[in-house]
């Protein structure tokens, strides 16, 4: 078998590969984190605040981030943030090795991680149409998402096995050595660099032409908002330490798997979503299907009494969520132009990183007054709804198509307002 032709492409595999290694530690840190602050406090509201400290870094910086990557080498950026990153998850590392570590502390350097992170999304996801042609975007993002969800596996599941045999602190130190992987890989690869005028142009008007550009594009801020309504209301992962230890009663390495259940799920579904992203045109159709199915799927999780159940919902989330951000992220790449991209990127970040941050402090908070059950059970409704909402009225988004066979032109003046 021919590999996919987006796999053809040198810079893409190596960046494909350092992303997803670098993942690897990001996301078992993001794991540690939530389980490091419950430990600390016993209380799921004050682990909320997790979220807080990651949504209050992505809606006050994602703007500035994205102006900057549509000024700056995307290449030289990208390594300038994990250095950052790789800085403060080795002073964590520190921290809690030395048990000096306390929960305003861990916040403290959730907030920093996520700062350096709202300068590196726009940034990846920007860099992407330059490795790859327009007509192998899609396939592209097909296969980046379900690698990534590689690294939310084993991410999670790498921070349970640490975290039973040592503690947070050693996933600290991995995540560190895996943001160095990331700085030498983006050394390696060769991309092209914007234009030296756009340096010359006010920040502030850089971010006023993303968010005009935005608003002008009802299929990416209706994409936006089908994201918000089910990282907003279907926030999961915050009650995860909970539901593993007061009502699983599964311990560390139960809470690790749990976490790493919905990226084994989308795993699975790699192939269904490459397939659909490489062949099917009525993709708004299948965006809402999933974004029900993941609504589903977390109501599932929240009532499930025992850890296989409560694993099996967890996949699902997984399978529905790798369809809908696939198509969401790919339809954002081929509307926007690529001297937008690091903005709109930036605004569509908000929703996509920040939804779920905010969800975190949304899902935490009613969690420490209903119990976690109940607070992810009445979450979920709300993209079942919204969903059904846009199939019934037939929105944009209903509505959504790609032309295969319209050249760029074409495509822009059809997915105009």
């Amino acid at each position: 078998m021919r590999p996919p032709p987006a796999l053809r492409h040198r810079d893409f595999d190596l960046y494909w590969f350092g992303v997803v290694f670098s993942q690897i530690g990001t996301r078992g840190t993001v794991a540690a984190n939530l389980y490091q602050v419950y430990v600390l406090s016993g209380s799921t509201t004050t682990t909320g605040l997790v979220g807080l400290a990651q949504a209050v870094s992505l809606l006050v910086l994602s703007p500035l981030g994205g102006a900057y990557a549509d000024r700056l080498d995307r290449r030289r950026l990208l390594q300038a943030t994990q250095l950052v990153a790789l800085a403060v998850a080795g002073a964590l590392a520190v921290l809690t090795e030395t048990g000096k570590a306390t929960t305003p502390e861990v916040l403290g350097c959730v907030l920093l991680t996520t700062a350096a992170g709202t300068f590196d999304q726009p940034a990846r996801q920007a860099l992407i149409p330059a490795m790859v042609p327009r007509d192998e975007l899609p396939q592209a993002f097909a296969l980046l998402n379900p690698s990534r969800e590689l690294a939310v596996l084993l991410g999670p599941a790498l921070a349970g096995l640490l975290i039973a045999t040592h503690g947070p602190g050693l996933m600290y130190a991995a995540d560190a050595a895996t943001y160095a992987v990331l700085v030498v890989v983006l050394a390696l690869i060769r991309v092209p660099r914007l234009v030296p005028e756009a340096r010359r142009r006010s920040v502030w008007r850089d971010i006023a032409q993303g968010a005009a550009f935005v608003k002008g594009r009802p299929v990416v801020w209706l994409m936006m908002s089908l994201d918000l309504s089910a990282t907003l209301f279907g926030a999961y992962r915050v009650v995860l330490p909970a539901l593993t230890l007061t009502v699983l009663h599964a311990g560390p390495r139960g809470y690790g798997l749990l976490s790493a259940a919905p990226s084994a799920g989308a795993l699975l579904a790699t192939y269904p979503v490459y397939r659909v992203m490489a062949r099917s045109t009525a993709l708004g159709k299948v965006v809402l299907a999933a974004s029900a199915g993941y609504g589903v799927a977390t109501l599932a999780l929240a009532q499930s009494p025992w850890l296989p159940l409560a694993l099996a919902a967890g996949l699902l989330i997984g399978v529905f969520d790798a369809m809908a951000t696939t198509i969401r992220q790919a339809a954002v790449q081929l509307e926007t132009p690529d001297t937008m991209r690091g903005r709109v990127s930036a605004i569509y970040q908000m929703a996509s990183r920040g939804g779920p941050a905010l969800g975190d402090v949304n899902i935490g908070w009613i969690a420490g007054f209903v119990g976690p059950v109940a607070a992810l059970s009445l979450g979920s409704i709300a993209p079942i709804v919204y969903a059904g909402l846009h199939y019934v009225r037939r929105s944009r988004v209903e509505r959504y198509a790609i032309d295969r066979e319209t050249d760029d032109a074409e495509q822009e003046a059809r997915a105009s307002p």
